[in-house]
């Protein structure tokens, strides 16, 4: 069964990058063929076609090795991971934008990288309410943010904060893509500024 054409150019690079990444491990650990084949109890044939791109991976194949390398599943098949690389904080997918969680603290101040992706057309803004306070950086990209009647645009360095109690949206400006730093302080708490 063929994969559709935007499937298709997502996974194929990710499985086409695993056959390397094994091999890799495998030398980096000092481990033959043979002595995998024997932990693993997938002959020494298929892991070597596996390492070399002739076999496309599949879980009864890397649950195994993931197991004899001790290591998740996500880093044998490349899975992208953000921020603190012994913290794997999963990111949040929400009108259709990426909130990548940076911290994971239970109370008080929440950090996410926040990224918008670039539109051809620009994003009809369906302002939101909620409780909290915001505190919004601009890291790349220029970002529109509508906060009450205010209609604003903020480039690289700039940032807001508002009460989220505000219907408040956030968007790109210009149609590219914008990265931005967020501080949400989900029951009202704001970021404390010192100045010298």
């Amino acid at each position: 069964m063929a994969k559709s054409g935007v499937a298709a150019e997502e996974t194929d690079p990710v499985l086409d990058a695993v056959g390397p990444r094994l091999r890799a491990l495998r030398k980096r650990r000092g481990l033959t063929l043979a002595q995998l084949s024997a932990a693993t109890g997938t002959s020494e044939s298929t892991l070597s076609r596996l390492e070399s791109g002739g076999r496309r991976p599949t879980l009864e194949l890397l649950l195994p090795l993931a197991r004899v390398y001790g290591v998740p599943l996500d880093d044998l098949v490349g899975a992208t991971r953000t921020g603190d690389p012994r913290v794997h904080l999963r990111p949040i997918h929400r009108h259709g934008m990426t909130f990548l969680p940076l911290t994971r603290r239970a109370g008080g101040l929440q950090a996410f990288k926040l990224l918008i992706p670039g539109r051809a057309e620009p994003a009809e803004a369906a302002p939101q309410t909620h409780g909290g306070y915001e505190w919004v950086y601009v890291l790349d990209g220029r970002l529109r943010l509508l906060v009450g009647d205010r209609d604003l645009v903020l480039r690289p360095g700039e940032t807001a904060e508002f009460d989220t109690a505000l219907p408040h949206w956030l968007g790109t400006a210009d149609g590219h893509a914008v990265e931005t730093l967020v501080l949400f302080g989900p029951q009202g708490e704001r970021a404390h500024v010192h100045r010298r």
